[in-house]
């Protein structure tokens, strides 16, 4: 019997509450993670803004590309910025450079029409569809007449030869003030306008401007730029327009319509 009581007091006891270890670790574990995602959620926005562009710096001298950016939880969106593709950049560098070459005309065409640029007779505009060249008639034509004059004729051949270097769509207008006209040769403004704007067309033509290129309107006296109250204004409104349209023309696309089919006459009861 001593033996015995001897040998199970030797023996250990089991330890039943090994299990306290492991659970005191996992809930250390846990309440790290919580303070972790505490401190995130809290986080300085301008700090971290100023964290993010230094990450955006350093990434874009390394690798050359796109601006990186972290957004924290919680914090307001970052506007993100778009790369525009390699398309649509040389669209724009297409349109700054033909922006330059109407530019470029629009000062060679002044320069041509300076012995006509005095008192304001001759304006160059430069506007969204190109360039604009507004000739007022009393330095083109005599009065009621549609013939031009040595002086003009040789300015205008000179527009003509700088418009002949260009690929540019041209548009000649006439237009008249509203005090009508009544000859053989002229019935109304209409035709003493549209006999104008060709006498420039032609000229155009004759000077190496490719006729498919040229366009004459006759708009006679109704499109006015000035009330033709007083006199001022019916000068102002008497005036050839050359347009030189900078858009390239595309090609016409037909619209398809759908046509309901027939229906069968129904005979009358």
């Amino acid at each position: 019997m001593a033996r015995r009581s001897r040998r199970k007091n030797q023996e250990e006891p089991e330890n039943l509450e090994r299990w306290l270890v492991s659970y005191a670790d996992f809930i250390t574990l846990l309440f790290a993670f919580f303070v972790v995602m505490y401190a995130l959620s809290s986080i300085n926005e301008g700090k971290f803004r100023v964290l993010s562009d230094s990450l955006s710096n350093a990434f874009r001298q390394a690798v050359g590309g796109g601006k990186l950016l972290i957004v924290p939880p919680g914090a307001p969106p970052l506007a993100v910025p778009v790369a525009r593709p390699d398309k649509g950049e040389k669209g724009d560098a297409a349109r700054i450079a033909q922006r330059e070459r109407m530019r470029n005309m629009a000062r060679e065409i002044m320069q041509a029409l300076a012995p006509l640029a005095g008192e304001g007779k001759v304006r160059v505009l430069e506007t969204s569809r190109g360039v604009q060249v507004e000739i007022n008639d009393s330095v083109l034509f005599a009065p009621g007449q549609a013939g031009l004059a040595p002086l003009p004729a040789g300015a205008l051949t000179a527009v003509a030869e700088v418009i002949a270097e260009t690929r540019f769509s041209v548009t000649i207008e006439g237009h008249t003030d509203n005090v009508p006209i009544r000859t053989p040769q002229f019935p109304s403004n209409w035709e003493l306008s549209a006999v104008r704007a060709t006498t420039v067309l032609r000229l155009f033509a004759d000077a190496g401007v490719e006729a498919r290129r040229l366009t004459a309107i006759g708009y006679g006296e109704q499109r006015p730029v000035e009330s033709n109250e007083s006199v001022e204004g019916r000068a102002r409104n008497r005036r050839v327009t050359i347009l030189i349209d900078s858009a390239v023309p595309e090609k016409p696309q037909e619209v398809a319509t759908e046509i309901p089919p027939a229906t069968a006459a129904v005979p009358a009861p």
